[in-house]
Protein backbone atom coordinates (compact mmCIF):
# COMPACT_ATOMS: atom_id res chain seq x y z
CA UNK A 1 0.00 0.00 0.00
CA UNK A 2 1.58 3.11 -0.64
CA UNK A 3 2.00 5.74 1.96
CA UNK A 4 -0.53 8.59 0.37
CA UNK A 5 -3.53 5.40 0.04
CA UNK A 6 -2.72 4.48 3.16
CA UNK A 7 -3.35 7.88 4.61
CA UNK A 8 -6.17 8.64 2.60
CA UNK A 9 -7.74 4.94 4.40
CA UNK A 10 -7.14 6.00 7.64
CA UNK A 11 -9.73 6.08 9.58
CA UNK A 12 -10.39 9.46 11.93
CA UNK A 13 -10.90 9.55 15.73
CA UNK A 14 -12.81 13.22 17.08
CA UNK A 15 -12.54 13.91 20.29
CA UNK A 16 -15.18 15.11 22.19
CA UNK A 17 -15.07 19.65 22.95
CA UNK A 18 -12.08 20.62 25.00
CA UNK A 19 -10.91 17.26 25.20
CA UNK A 20 -7.91 18.10 23.12
CA UNK A 21 -5.96 20.12 25.84
CA UNK A 22 -3.86 17.40 27.14
CA UNK A 23 -2.89 15.83 23.87
CA UNK A 24 -1.76 19.59 23.03
CA UNK A 25 0.40 19.40 26.28
CA UNK A 26 1.87 16.08 25.31
CA UNK A 27 0.20 13.72 27.05
CA UNK A 28 0.44 10.13 25.33
CA UNK A 29 -3.27 8.76 25.87
CA UNK A 30 -6.64 9.05 25.14
CA UNK A 31 -8.92 7.97 27.04
CA UNK A 32 -12.73 6.25 26.09
CA UNK A 33 -14.55 9.19 27.66
CA UNK A 34 -12.46 12.19 25.21
CA UNK A 35 -13.51 10.53 22.24
CA UNK A 36 -16.58 11.06 20.47
CA UNK A 37 -18.81 7.85 19.74
CA UNK A 38 -19.92 7.32 16.27
CA UNK A 39 -21.46 4.20 14.23
CA UNK A 40 -17.92 3.83 12.81
CA UNK A 41 -15.77 4.09 16.03
CA UNK A 42 -17.94 1.32 16.73
CA UNK A 43 -17.17 -0.56 13.81
CA UNK A 44 -12.90 0.19 13.82
CA UNK A 45 -10.83 -3.21 14.59
CA UNK A 46 -8.59 -3.40 17.51
CA UNK A 47 -5.51 -1.53 17.01
CA UNK A 48 -6.29 0.07 14.07
CA UNK A 49 -3.99 3.07 13.01
CA UNK A 50 -5.86 6.10 13.23
CA UNK A 51 -5.88 9.90 12.58
CA UNK A 52 -6.78 11.92 15.67
CA UNK A 53 -8.17 15.57 15.43
CA UNK A 54 -10.07 17.67 18.02
CA UNK A 55 -13.74 18.56 17.80
CA UNK A 56 -13.11 21.19 15.20
CA UNK A 57 -11.25 19.12 12.94
CA UNK A 58 -7.94 20.26 13.98
CA UNK A 59 -5.72 17.20 13.54
CA UNK A 60 -3.63 16.04 16.39
CA UNK A 61 -1.75 13.28 15.41
CA UNK A 62 -1.38 9.28 14.67
CA UNK A 63 -2.30 7.10 16.93
CA UNK A 64 -3.54 3.11 17.41
CA UNK A 65 -6.56 2.86 18.54
CA UNK A 66 -8.75 0.22 20.73
CA UNK A 67 -12.10 0.52 21.93
CA UNK A 68 -12.32 -2.03 24.50
CA UNK A 69 -9.91 -0.16 27.27
CA UNK A 70 -10.08 2.73 28.63
CA UNK A 71 -7.13 3.84 27.42
CA UNK A 72 -8.60 3.97 23.74
CA UNK A 73 -5.77 5.84 21.79
CA UNK A 74 -1.75 5.65 22.58
CA UNK A 75 -0.21 8.33 20.58
CA UNK A 76 2.26 7.60 17.73
CA UNK A 77 3.08 10.95 16.11
CA UNK A 78 1.87 14.15 16.83
CA UNK A 79 1.51 14.27 13.21
CA UNK A 80 -1.62 13.29 11.70
CA UNK A 81 0.29 12.36 8.70
CA UNK A 82 3.12 9.78 10.02
CA UNK A 83 3.29 6.50 7.78
CA UNK A 84 3.55 3.45 10.50
CA UNK A 85 5.48 0.81 9.11
CA UNK A 86 9.28 -0.71 9.25
CA UNK A 87 11.12 2.55 8.49
CA UNK A 88 9.08 4.37 11.15
CA UNK A 89 10.15 2.26 13.86
CA UNK A 90 13.74 2.12 12.47
CA UNK A 91 14.16 5.86 13.51
CA UNK A 92 12.58 5.01 16.88
CA UNK A 93 14.79 1.79 17.31
CA UNK A 94 17.93 3.91 16.47
CA UNK A 95 17.34 6.48 18.49
CA UNK A 96 16.95 4.09 21.09
CA UNK A 97 19.97 2.26 20.59
CA UNK A 98 21.86 5.58 20.84
CA UNK A 99 21.15 6.31 24.30
CA UNK A 100 21.14 2.69 25.21
CA UNK A 101 25.23 2.64 23.96
CA UNK A 102 26.38 5.76 25.02
CA UNK A 103 24.98 4.63 28.98
CA UNK A 104 26.04 1.09 28.92
CA UNK A 105 29.26 -0.71 27.65
CA UNK A 106 27.81 -3.94 27.16
CA UNK A 107 24.57 -4.97 25.71
CA UNK A 108 22.56 -5.66 27.96
CA UNK A 109 19.76 -3.25 28.48
CA UNK A 110 15.97 -1.99 28.87
CA UNK A 111 16.49 -1.35 24.52
CA UNK A 112 12.45 0.13 24.74
CA UNK A 113 10.70 1.38 27.63
CA UNK A 114 7.27 1.35 26.27
CA UNK A 115 5.74 5.60 25.47
CA UNK A 116 8.76 7.24 26.88
CA UNK A 117 11.00 5.72 24.08
CA UNK A 118 7.80 6.37 21.53
CA UNK A 119 6.70 2.42 21.02
CA UNK A 120 3.54 2.58 23.45
CA UNK A 121 2.79 -0.40 26.06
CA UNK A 122 6.21 -2.35 24.13
CA UNK A 123 8.70 -3.68 26.10
CA UNK A 124 12.01 -4.86 24.38
CA UNK A 125 15.06 -6.11 26.92
CA UNK A 126 18.69 -6.85 25.07
CA UNK A 127 20.70 -9.67 26.47
CA UNK A 128 23.63 -9.50 23.77
CA UNK A 129 22.29 -11.23 20.63
CA UNK A 130 19.32 -12.09 22.65
CA UNK A 131 16.22 -9.85 22.63
CA UNK A 132 12.86 -10.13 24.96
CA UNK A 133 9.75 -8.45 23.58
CA UNK A 134 6.79 -7.75 25.40
CA UNK A 135 3.73 -6.49 23.37
CA UNK A 136 1.06 -5.31 26.21
CA UNK A 137 -1.75 -3.39 23.09
CA UNK A 138 -3.59 -4.51 20.27
CA UNK A 139 -2.09 -1.89 17.98
CA UNK A 140 1.62 -2.46 18.59
CA UNK A 141 0.42 -6.45 18.29
CA UNK A 142 -0.78 -5.82 14.90
CA UNK A 143 2.63 -3.96 13.68
CA UNK A 144 4.82 -6.66 15.46
CA UNK A 145 5.61 -7.78 12.00
CA UNK A 146 7.37 -4.70 10.77
CA UNK A 147 8.93 -3.95 14.57
CA UNK A 148 10.19 -7.45 14.04
CA UNK A 149 11.60 -6.27 10.67
CA UNK A 150 13.15 -3.38 12.06
CA UNK A 151 14.80 -5.11 14.56
CA UNK A 152 16.68 -7.78 12.14
CA UNK A 153 17.66 -4.32 10.20
CA UNK A 154 19.11 -2.85 13.41
CA UNK A 155 20.39 -5.62 15.62
CA UNK A 156 19.72 -8.77 13.66
CA UNK A 157 19.08 -10.30 16.60
CA UNK A 158 20.35 -14.05 16.90
CA UNK A 159 17.30 -14.89 18.88
CA UNK A 160 13.91 -12.99 19.71
CA UNK A 161 11.66 -14.08 22.21
CA UNK A 162 7.86 -12.74 23.04
CA UNK A 163 6.70 -12.81 26.45
CA UNK A 164 3.18 -11.49 25.54
CA UNK A 165 1.51 -13.14 28.73
CA UNK A 166 0.92 -10.02 30.94
CA UNK A 167 -2.43 -9.30 32.13
CA UNK A 168 -3.30 -5.87 30.60
CA UNK A 169 -3.41 -7.82 27.42
CA UNK A 170 -6.65 -9.18 28.67
CA UNK A 171 -7.51 -5.47 28.66
CA UNK A 172 -6.98 -5.35 24.85
CA UNK A 173 -8.48 -8.44 23.99
CA UNK A 174 -5.55 -10.26 23.61
CA UNK A 175 -4.54 -13.55 24.16
CA UNK A 176 -1.60 -14.28 26.46
CA UNK A 177 1.06 -16.33 25.25
CA UNK A 178 5.26 -16.55 25.30
CA UNK A 179 7.22 -18.39 22.20
CA UNK A 180 10.25 -18.17 20.53
CA UNK A 181 10.02 -16.70 17.37
CA UNK A 182 13.46 -16.42 15.66
CA UNK A 183 16.32 -18.76 16.90
CA UNK A 184 16.04 -20.81 19.86
CA UNK A 185 17.34 -21.00 23.66
CA UNK A 186 18.48 -23.86 25.53
CA UNK A 187 17.97 -22.86 28.82
CA UNK A 188 19.12 -19.77 31.01
CA UNK A 189 20.76 -17.07 29.35
CA UNK A 190 24.02 -15.01 30.35
CA UNK A 191 23.49 -11.49 32.00
CA UNK A 192 26.16 -9.11 32.29
CA UNK A 193 26.00 -6.14 35.23
CA UNK A 194 28.57 -4.03 36.74
CA UNK A 195 31.29 -6.84 36.05
CA UNK A 196 29.15 -9.76 37.33
CA UNK A 197 27.92 -12.51 35.80
CA UNK A 198 23.94 -13.69 36.02
CA UNK A 199 21.48 -15.93 34.65
CA UNK A 200 17.92 -15.48 33.30
CA UNK A 201 15.28 -17.87 32.63
CA UNK A 202 13.79 -15.72 29.00
CA UNK A 203 10.66 -17.66 29.04
CA UNK A 204 9.96 -19.30 32.26
CA UNK A 205 11.02 -16.52 34.52
CA UNK A 206 9.36 -13.54 35.47
CA UNK A 207 8.77 -10.57 33.48
CA UNK A 208 11.35 -10.29 30.45
CA UNK A 209 14.07 -12.44 32.42
CA UNK A 210 15.76 -10.05 34.42
CA UNK A 211 14.91 -6.31 36.22
CA UNK A 212 17.74 -4.16 34.58
CA UNK A 213 15.49 -1.30 36.69
CA UNK A 214 17.49 -2.24 39.78
CA UNK A 215 20.90 -2.40 38.18
CA UNK A 216 22.56 1.07 39.83
CA UNK A 217 20.09 0.29 42.94
CA UNK A 218 22.00 -3.13 43.08
CA UNK A 219 25.49 -1.52 43.11
CA UNK A 220 24.29 1.55 45.82
CA UNK A 221 22.99 -1.19 48.01
CA UNK A 222 26.60 -3.27 47.35
CA UNK A 223 28.22 0.15 48.44
CA UNK A 224 27.28 -0.58 52.25
CA UNK A 225 28.40 -4.51 52.28
CA UNK A 226 31.68 -4.67 53.03
CA UNK A 227 32.52 -6.48 55.60
CA UNK A 228 28.20 -6.83 56.25
CA UNK A 229 26.46 -9.93 57.37
CA UNK A 230 23.42 -9.24 55.05
CA UNK A 231 19.61 -10.22 54.31
CA UNK A 232 18.36 -10.34 50.75
CA UNK A 233 14.46 -10.60 50.59
CA UNK A 234 12.78 -11.41 47.80
CA UNK A 235 15.75 -12.37 45.81
CA UNK A 236 14.87 -13.31 42.81
CA UNK A 237 17.61 -14.22 40.26
CA UNK A 238 20.74 -12.69 43.08
CA UNK A 239 21.10 -9.26 41.92
CA UNK A 240 21.77 -7.78 45.25
CA UNK A 241 22.68 -10.98 46.60
CA UNK A 242 25.79 -11.18 44.35
CA UNK A 243 26.71 -7.87 44.01
CA UNK A 244 26.95 -8.08 47.76
CA UNK A 245 29.01 -10.53 48.00
CA UNK A 246 31.41 -9.25 45.54
CA UNK A 247 31.43 -6.40 47.36
CA UNK A 248 33.16 -7.54 50.38
CA UNK A 249 29.99 -9.34 52.40
CA UNK A 250 30.94 -11.51 55.13
CA UNK A 251 27.72 -13.38 54.64
CA UNK A 252 24.52 -13.16 53.06
CA UNK A 253 20.89 -14.75 53.75
CA UNK A 254 18.96 -15.25 50.27
CA UNK A 255 15.76 -15.43 50.59
CA UNK A 256 12.28 -16.06 48.39
CA UNK A 257 9.79 -18.60 48.04
CA UNK A 258 10.58 -19.79 44.53
CA UNK A 259 13.31 -22.31 43.65
CA UNK A 260 13.58 -21.72 40.52
CA UNK A 261 14.83 -18.32 41.15
CA UNK A 262 16.91 -19.44 44.00
CA UNK A 263 18.96 -21.84 41.67
CA UNK A 264 19.78 -18.69 39.27
CA UNK A 265 21.04 -17.16 42.44
CA UNK A 266 22.54 -19.83 42.47
CA UNK A 267 24.20 -20.97 39.49
CA UNK A 268 25.41 -16.32 39.72
CA UNK A 269 27.26 -16.91 43.47
CA UNK A 270 29.10 -20.11 41.90
CA UNK A 271 29.95 -18.29 38.47
CA UNK A 272 31.25 -15.52 40.69
CA UNK A 273 33.16 -17.31 43.17
CA UNK A 274 30.92 -16.19 45.73
CA UNK A 275 29.15 -18.86 46.37
CA UNK A 276 30.70 -19.74 50.01
CA UNK A 277 29.44 -16.59 51.50
CA UNK A 278 25.38 -17.06 50.33
CA UNK A 279 22.70 -19.13 51.72
CA UNK A 280 19.92 -19.58 49.95
CA UNK A 281 16.78 -19.83 51.45
CA UNK A 282 13.55 -21.10 50.02
CA UNK A 283 10.53 -19.25 52.53
CA UNK A 284 7.68 -16.85 52.34
CA UNK A 285 9.14 -13.82 53.11
CA UNK A 286 6.75 -11.98 55.84
CA UNK A 287 7.23 -15.67 58.10
CA UNK A 288 10.65 -15.71 57.17
CA UNK A 289 11.49 -12.12 58.78
CA UNK A 290 8.77 -13.16 61.88
CA UNK A 291 11.11 -15.88 62.17
CA UNK A 292 14.36 -14.57 62.62
CA UNK A 293 12.83 -11.42 65.02
CA UNK A 294 11.98 -14.61 66.97
CA UNK A 295 15.26 -15.99 67.03
CA UNK A 296 16.85 -12.52 67.62
CA UNK A 297 18.77 -12.68 64.62
CA UNK A 298 20.29 -8.95 63.34
CA UNK A 299 22.26 -8.23 60.16
CA UNK A 300 23.91 -5.22 58.83
CA UNK A 301 22.50 -4.83 55.71
CA UNK A 302 18.72 -6.03 54.80
CA UNK A 303 17.30 -5.35 51.80
CA UNK A 304 13.12 -6.32 50.76
CA UNK A 305 12.36 -6.09 47.00
CA UNK A 306 9.32 -7.69 46.85
CA UNK A 307 7.08 -7.82 43.80
CA UNK A 308 3.80 -5.22 43.42
CA UNK A 309 1.78 -5.53 46.58
CA UNK A 310 -0.67 -3.12 44.75
CA UNK A 311 -1.70 -4.06 41.34
CA UNK A 312 -4.83 -2.09 40.57
CA UNK A 313 -6.06 1.02 42.22
CA UNK A 314 -8.87 -0.89 44.44
CA UNK A 315 -5.73 -2.51 46.25
CA UNK A 316 -4.16 0.77 47.12
CA UNK A 317 -4.94 0.69 50.82
CA UNK A 318 -4.28 -2.82 51.56
CA UNK A 319 -1.12 -2.94 49.67
CA UNK A 320 0.41 0.36 51.38
CA UNK A 321 -0.64 -1.98 55.09
CA UNK A 322 1.72 -4.45 53.57
CA UNK A 323 4.94 -2.26 52.49
CA UNK A 324 4.10 -0.54 56.45
CA UNK A 325 4.49 -4.18 58.16
CA UNK A 326 7.38 -5.10 55.68
CA UNK A 327 9.21 -2.02 56.78
CA UNK A 328 8.42 -2.88 60.41
CA UNK A 329 9.23 -6.33 59.93
CA UNK A 330 12.43 -5.67 57.99
CA UNK A 331 13.65 -2.47 60.41
CA UNK A 332 13.65 -4.90 63.28
CA UNK A 333 16.31 -7.08 61.82
CA UNK A 334 18.60 -4.34 61.05
CA UNK A 335 21.47 -4.11 63.43
CA UNK A 336 21.86 -0.15 65.39
CA UNK A 337 24.28 1.77 62.68
CA UNK A 338 22.89 -0.51 59.73
CA UNK A 339 20.81 -0.20 56.73
CA UNK A 340 17.38 -0.68 55.32
CA UNK A 341 16.58 -0.96 51.80
CA UNK A 342 13.18 -1.16 50.63
CA UNK A 343 11.55 -1.20 47.13
CA UNK A 344 8.37 -0.73 45.48
CA UNK A 345 7.44 -1.38 42.01
CA UNK A 346 3.67 -0.72 42.26
CA UNK A 347 3.03 2.06 39.63
CA UNK A 348 -0.14 2.72 41.92
CA UNK A 349 2.20 3.30 44.60
CA UNK A 350 3.64 7.03 43.89
CA UNK A 351 6.82 8.09 45.93
CA UNK A 352 4.80 9.98 48.32
CA UNK A 353 2.78 7.18 49.87
CA UNK A 354 5.54 4.89 49.89
CA UNK A 355 7.69 7.02 52.06
CA UNK A 356 4.70 7.35 54.32
CA UNK A 357 4.53 3.64 54.98
CA UNK A 358 7.93 3.61 55.52
CA UNK A 359 8.27 5.88 57.86
CA UNK A 360 4.95 4.46 59.63
CA UNK A 361 6.69 1.19 59.56
CA UNK A 362 10.15 2.13 61.02
CA UNK A 363 7.97 4.21 63.84
CA UNK A 364 6.34 0.57 64.20
CA UNK A 365 9.46 -0.89 64.87
CA UNK A 366 10.34 1.83 67.36
CA UNK A 367 13.87 2.29 64.77
CA UNK A 368 15.28 5.78 64.94
CA UNK A 369 16.34 6.79 61.14
CA UNK A 370 17.88 9.12 58.14
CA UNK A 371 17.15 8.61 55.22
CA UNK A 372 20.01 8.65 52.71
CA UNK A 373 18.82 7.89 49.02
CA UNK A 374 15.54 7.77 47.46
CA UNK A 375 16.09 6.59 43.79
CA UNK A 376 14.11 5.60 40.77
CA UNK A 377 15.17 3.24 37.94
CA UNK A 378 17.85 3.27 35.76
CA UNK A 379 18.26 5.06 33.22
CA UNK A 380 17.39 2.62 30.73
CA UNK A 381 14.11 2.89 32.25
CA UNK A 382 13.41 6.65 30.94
CA UNK A 383 10.60 8.42 32.32
CA UNK A 384 7.46 9.98 29.96
CA UNK A 385 7.87 13.68 31.22
CA UNK A 386 3.94 14.08 30.33
CA UNK A 387 3.27 10.37 32.01
CA UNK A 388 3.97 10.35 35.60
CA UNK A 389 2.44 6.76 35.13
CA UNK A 390 5.60 5.62 33.55
CA UNK A 391 7.77 6.37 36.79
CA UNK A 392 7.07 3.16 38.79
CA UNK A 393 10.04 2.06 40.55
CA UNK A 394 10.62 3.45 43.79
CA UNK A 395 13.34 2.66 46.07
CA UNK A 396 14.92 4.09 49.91
CA UNK A 397 18.01 3.32 51.69
CA UNK A 398 18.15 4.15 55.32
CA UNK A 399 20.79 3.88 58.32
CA UNK A 400 19.34 2.77 61.21
CA UNK A 401 19.97 3.94 64.99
Amino acid sequence: MSAALDLKERPTIRLRPKAQKRLLNGYPWVFSNEIEVTAETKQLGAGIVVRIEAHDGQPLGTAIYNRLPLISARMLSSSAKTIIDEEFFVTLLKRALTLRETLFNVPYYRLIHAEADGIPGTIIDRYGDTLVLQINTAGMENLLPALLSALDKILDPKTVVLRNDTPSRLLEGLECYDKVVKGELNGPIKVIEHGATFFAELQEGQKTGWFFDQRDNRKLAASFAKDASVLDCYSFAGGFTVQSALAGAKSVMTVDRSQSALDLASMAATENGVADKCEFVKAEVFTHLEKLAKHNQTFDLVIVDPPAFVKNKKDLNQGAKGYRKLARLAAQLVKPGGYLVAASCSHHMDIDNFAEQMRKGLLDANRRSRLLYTRGAGPDHPVHPFLPESEYLKLQLYTLD
